[in-house]
């Protein structure tokens, strides 16, 4: 019973190479939006869309080369709750904006 939890399939975790990819493409999409914060060359709205641009490839990066998220049949149950969870948090924020921002208008009419 100590060893229960060594008996699943080795598929599922990567190699050190695909480990190494993830890393790799990790530091560069955090490396370039930092060097644009930091030393900027385009405009500030142009800088905002490249930073969220790179934001959601990073995290597409992360799901993909360390948690192993994928779209085969073993996956598909992760995929799921992983999807509903990204629609709750959307749905959570996304109300959450709109009710302060009609709380915020509603105060300044009067």
């Amino acid at each position: 019973m100590a060893n229960s939890h060594q008996s699943h399939d080795d598929s599922s975790h990567g190699s050190y190479k695909s480990y190494m990819v993830g890393f790799v493409l990790s530091i560069i999409l955090t490396a370039v939006p930092f060097g644009l914060v930091m030393f900027p060359t385009i405009s500030k709205i142009a800088t905002l869309w490249v930073v969220l641009i790179f934001a959601v490839v990073q995290v597409l990066v992360h799901l993909v080369y360390f948690l192993h998220l994928d779209r085969s049949s073993g996956q598909r149950n992760n995929m799921v709750a992983f999807a509903f969870a990204t629609l709750v948090i959307f749905l959570l924020v996304g109300l959450t904006v709109w009710i302060m921002f009609s709380i915020h208008t509603a105060m300044m009419a009067k």
